[in-house]
């Protein structure tokens, strides 16, 4: 193991309220969202700081922390004689702050007493919902060898994904000129920067920021001693534009934002191709996550192609194509389940219980029999009753209801809810 870097803080921030996220942030934050059938979100920027040598780290949040608080503490325990850490701050009413977060500078600012309790000459920003693997001591080395003030990573995007980001403009140095927020099309060929000749090859041009950021200690001190300015993307990096040494780290691995159910859906499906984009199976990026005491995973008749299937589950499912099958799911006999993401349930019904259920005609925790599902997201906890029928797709129009809500097509069942015997969407 490399020694570990001891003059960097990883600062993660939790996010907002997440509503794009909608039902799945309900009853939990963005961070906390379960990924990659045995993950949560979070599990992400913490392991790219581990794999990168740091192991100083605060996780920002203020919504909905509860699942968040429990997962970081039941999973990322150091040794008693190692200085290695990952802190949850909460948003905190104080004298001087008696507000909660305002935005990611203002979450920053309102922290950083917090901080500075410890010596550190680089302060580390990440988003705490974005899936990815970077090796941040590339990151780190640029920003010293540069002698930048502020680095930001940076990744080329296309003309049809550019007016959705935050997008910089550098010179042959990889100096940031310039930046704009979601630039229309029309603005587009006045933004080209230099990028490798693959990327220019596959269009592109252009260099979205990616909320990653590395800023010298004292500057980001300075910064935040100002209470006006709220928010990285929005006010701190385009005020320091010109102002600032701020250097570009372009990065063309894989990299998505997990900002809504589409984008959830579309990363959490693509990890089961043949050679998916973020690789799970790499020994020098590995991802960490809690550790269970979980059985193997049983199958009965059941057809698996192209999926993902994790620790504990019982399967008697007759097929399971192009799917993330999470930890302890149960799923009955008969049942299909196509391009779907079931991300299991939290404990076992003992034998007891199931058999008091049934007595009762109540529906058993996990997927019934004949069930046929695909295009769908089953969050924890589900109880899905015998020959449901959910088939998403374009057809479907956006909807919320108390069960179930539709967005983009993809259908996702809410946490912990009861879906009838018979019940149907089509």
């Amino acid at each position: 193991m490399k020694a570990k870097r001891k003059n960097v803080i990883a600062i993660i921030l939790g996010g907002g309220q997440g509503s794009r996220l909608y039902p799945l942030t309900e009853s939990r934050s963005k961070p906390a969202v379960p990924v990659g059938g045995k993950y949560r979100l979070v599990d992400i920027p913490i392991s790219n700081c581990m794999n990168s040598d740091i192991y100083r780290m605060f996780v920002l949040t203020q919504f909905n922390s509860a699942s968040l608080n429990a997962h970081i503490k039941n999973t990322y325990v150091f040794s008693a004689f190692s200085q290695a850490f990952v802190d949850i701050l909460a948003a905190e009413q104080t004298p001087d702050n008696p507000t909660w977060f305002q935005g990611t500078a203002d979450a920053v600012r309102q922290c950083m007493p917090h901080f500075l309790n410890h010596k550190f000459d680089y302060a580390l920003i990440l988003s705490g919902d974005q899936l990815y693997q970077m090796d941040f001591n590339d990151l780190l080395e640029e920003h010293i060898k540069n002698e930048a003030d502020i680095t930001v990573a940076t990744l080329p995007v296309n003309a049809k994904d550019a007016p959705d980001f935050g997008i910089l403009k550098s010179n042959s140095e990889s100096c940031i000129e310039s930046f704009i927020e979601k630039p229309v099309k029309e603005l587009l060929p006045d933004w080209e920067s230099e990028v490798s000749d693959e990327m220019k090859a596959e269009g592109k041009k252009y260099l979205a920021s990616m909320g990653i950021y590395v800023f010298n200690k004292k500057l980001l001190v300075d910064l935040m001693a100002d209470p006006d300015t709220k928010d990285f993307g929005k006010e701190i990096i385009p005020n320091a534009v010109g102002n600032k040494k701020i250097f570009s780290y372009q990065y063309e691995g894989y990299w998505t934002d997990i900002g809504n159910i589409d984008s959830f859906f579309e990363a959490n499906i693509g990890l089961t191709e043949d050679v998916p984009k973020f690789n799970l199976f790499d020994n020098d990026n590995k991802i960490y996550t809690r550790p269970r005491m979980l059985p193997p995973s049983k199958f009965k008749n059941t057809m698996v192609d192209k999926s993902l299937i994790s620790e504990g589950c019982i399967l008697n499912a007759k097929e399971i194509v192009h799917s993330v099958i999470g930890i302890r799911s149960r799923i009955g006999k008969d049942s299909v389940i196509k391009n779907t993401y079931v991300m299991g349930n939290d404990i076992y019904q003992s034998i007891e219980d199931m058999e008091e259920d049934s007595q009762n005609n109540k529906i058993l925790v996990g997927i019934g029999e004949g069930c046929y599902i695909n295009n769908a997201i089953v969050d924890k906890d589900c109880r899905i009753g015998n020959n449901v029928y959910i088939n998403g797709g374009s057809h479907l129009e956006n909807a919320t209801t108390d069960l179930y809500a539709i967005k983009d097509g993809i259908v996702v069942i809410k946490k912990g809810v009861t879906l009838p015997d018979n019940f149907r969407i089509e």
